[in-house]
């Protein structure tokens, strides 16, 4: 057995030509965020008369370094959150409305997700110092596949910490850049206790003898699962006759060294079916381009992708077949091409195809970040200027607001209205209409919200409206109006805006 023999598979999956490594802390500073966040705070949170206010008990302790859990990306001149955004609340409370975040929230409230769990803010005074909190948000992110933002998270943290280390190896692994926790773990072996992960990084770092014996020590002492075993038998023994994974259904619960293990014996795993987390791995150059858009599709569904490397993605070649994936390329180098050749007729009839191929895989947003600042405007026929001004709308950020194209609706005015911040209550005809008109016209939070909020529980409030809009269902107009009241009132109506449109153009059924 060559150890130089043993190592190419690994090397090769590890190592795709092409790959792009992930950012890290510094890098996710300086570049455009690799997720989309909300917008910041329009106005600071009024302040709460004082006989209303309820003080926490505060225990203070002395900080030998940094505590893990009040890492972040994005500091407070960025987000407009104050850094006690979480300290008056508890860890177990937060953690939970953590666990809960998923499920198909509307792309506005994902980008305030994203804010909240990347803020740099100091943790619940009750934190204990073990990273639990940090751990959570990650988690997190993990969930919704924003893994080069939990990776540069946990490099701010500082990951050489047993606490974080499986964390960190989990999200390297992913990325293909075990290199860094596998040194790190060959030179601190306390950072581990698992036998699968120390075979492989002392393989990894071309060990195969220690690998070898920790791994028959493991072995025999029953610590490994089947498909640790089975798949690390055949990592270290390639020359063996047979393949490893034969007959060896992948485990209920996927792990990302599992995963890299099936990589490295031949028997890659698809990743359709498999957590949002792993939907990372197929940019990595290693599996074909089908693969890699349905990936970059998924993760841009949760903002993990930023709607320009969608578009580089889609745009990387010509589409060879129909049906599926095939059709939305095809669809998005029509519309491309149209608007960039300034082609109105070109535009009027490749737009409404394209627009509902992607609004119907949830990647309207997506498709609005692309193109709504480039038709917003445009003289087009009047069979898709309603249309255009819609995607217009739609557009994320800080886009200018363009007046409705001619012969303007009634409906229209009213988009046109809450566009530009203040709903006409007189056009809102629709329950939905009237509610969101009423909860900008209101100047206090919704009740539910109001006793966290005077109590200085900001995060926790946010988060608490946010996922009364991630589980409105049509027909649901209280609670729409609460969680939208509540954002207006904590200095978020930019979020409110844009969620309130998102709910019009994509998701109501009234």
């Amino acid at each position: 057995m060559r150890p130089a023999d043993l190592l190419l598979p690994l090397l090769i999956a590890a190592d795709p030509a092409g790959a792009q490594p992930p950012l890290s802390a510094i890098d996710w500073l300086r570049q455009p965020a690799p997720v989309t966040v909300a917008q910041p705070l329009v106005r600071p949170l009024g302040r709460v008369p004082e006989s209303g206010a309820v003080v926490p008990d505060i225990t203070v302790t002395t900080l030998e370094r940094t505590v893990p859990d009040a890492a972040g990306l994005l500091p407070p001149a960025t987000t407009g959150l104050p850094r006690d955004l979480w300290t008056a609340s508890t860890s177990d409370m937060l953690m939970a409305q953590f666990a809960r975040l998923g499920g198909r929230p509307l792309p506005a409230v994902q980008a305030l997700y994203y804010t909240l769990l990347l803020a740099e803010a100091d943790p619940p005074a009750d934190a204990a110092g073990d990273a639990r909190f940090l751990r959570a948000r990650i988690a997190a992110l993990r969930r919704f596949g924003a893994i080069d933002a939990a990776l540069a998270l946990i490099e701010g943290a500082g990951p050489e910490t047993p606490a974080l280390f499986a964390d960190w190896l989990d999200l390297a692994l992913l990325t293909g850049t075990e290199d860094a926790p596998c040194r790190a773990l060959a030179a601190r072996p306390d950072l581990s206790q698992s036998y699968a992960a120390r075979v492989f990084c002392t393989a990894r770092a071309g060990d195969w003898t220690t690998a070898a014996l920790t791994y028959e020590v493991a072995a025999a002492l029953g610590v490994l699962d089947a498909h640790e075993a089975a798949l690390l038998g055949g990592f270290l023994d390639s020359e063996s006759v047979g393949n490893p994974t034969a007959g060896l259904a992948p485990p209920r619960a996927m792990t990302p060294l599992i995963f890299r293990l099936y990589e490295a014996t031949g028997a890659p795993l698809p990743t359709g079916n498999l957590p949002r987390e792993y939907a990372v791995a197929d940019l990595r150059g290693t599996m074909g381009w089908k693969a890699e858009i349905e990936a970059a599709e998924r993760l841009a569904r949760t903002g993990a992708m930023p709607a320009n490397r969608l578009l580089g993605i889609y745009t990387d070649r010509r589409a060879a077949a129909s049906g599926g994936v095939w059709d939305r390329v095809r669809a998005i180098h029509d519309v491309d091409a149209a608007i960039t050749a300034g082609d109105a007729d070109a535009i009027a009839a490749a737009l409404p195809g394209a627009w509902t191929l992607m609004r119907d895989n949830r990647l309207a947003v997506a498709f609005a970040a692309l193109y709504g600042s480039r038709l917003a405007g445009r003289d087009l026929p009047p069979r898709v200027a309603g249309l255009a001004y819609e995607v217009a709308l739609l557009t994320p950020g800080d886009a200018p607001v363009v007046p409705p194209p001619p012969g303007q609706t009634r409906r229209l005015r009213f988009l046109d209205s809450l566009a530009r911040g203040a709903p006409d209550a007189t056009l809102a005809i629709t329950p939905t209409e009237r509610a969101i008109a009423a909860a900008f016209a209101a100047t206090a939070p919704a009740d539910d919200h109001a006793g966290p909020l005077a109590q200085g529980r900001l995060g926790q409030a946010l988060l608490s409206a946010a996922a009364q809009l991630q589980d409105i269902r049509p027909g649901q107009t209280r609670q729409l109006q609460d969680a939208l009241a509540t954002l207006c009132a904590a200095g978020l109506a930019e979020v409110a805006r844009e969620a309130a449109l998102q709910i019009l153009l994509l998701e109501e059924r009234t």
